[in-house]
């Protein structure tokens, strides 16, 4: 039987309008998010991303960069907004015809 090399699979991704960079690692046991961004070659394959600055998560979920993680993590890292979602919706809700009741 082949055993399988220790440590963990994860995933790092990085997402724009019109592509998305998906990079699978094997990590050691008990590696960090910084770890998996460090060793994903992110930083040399998007330079223009600030990703010391960029906020970062697993699975949606908002995290530190010390956080541990787990085999099959799916690490990603989030752009700045270019506009508030909420006030997007308000305007969006503001420009809509009016009905009127019946």
């Amino acid at each position: 039987m082949i055993q399988a090399a220790p440590g963990i699979e994860v995933t790092v991704v990085f997402a724009l309008p019109d592509r998305a960079t998906q990079i699978r690692l094997r990590l050691p046991a008990r590696a960090t998010v910084a770890e998996a961004l460090e060793r994903s070659g992110l930083a040399a394959r998007h330079p223009e991303v600030d990703l010391a600055g960029a906020r970062v998560g697993i699975f949606g979920k908002l995290t530190d960069r010390k956080a541990i993680l787990a085999d099959g993590d799916r690490v990603e890292v989030y752009r700045a907004l270019v506009a508030d979602p909420k006030e997007r919706r308000l305007r969006r809700a503001a420009a809509r015809p009016k009905t009127q009741p019946t």
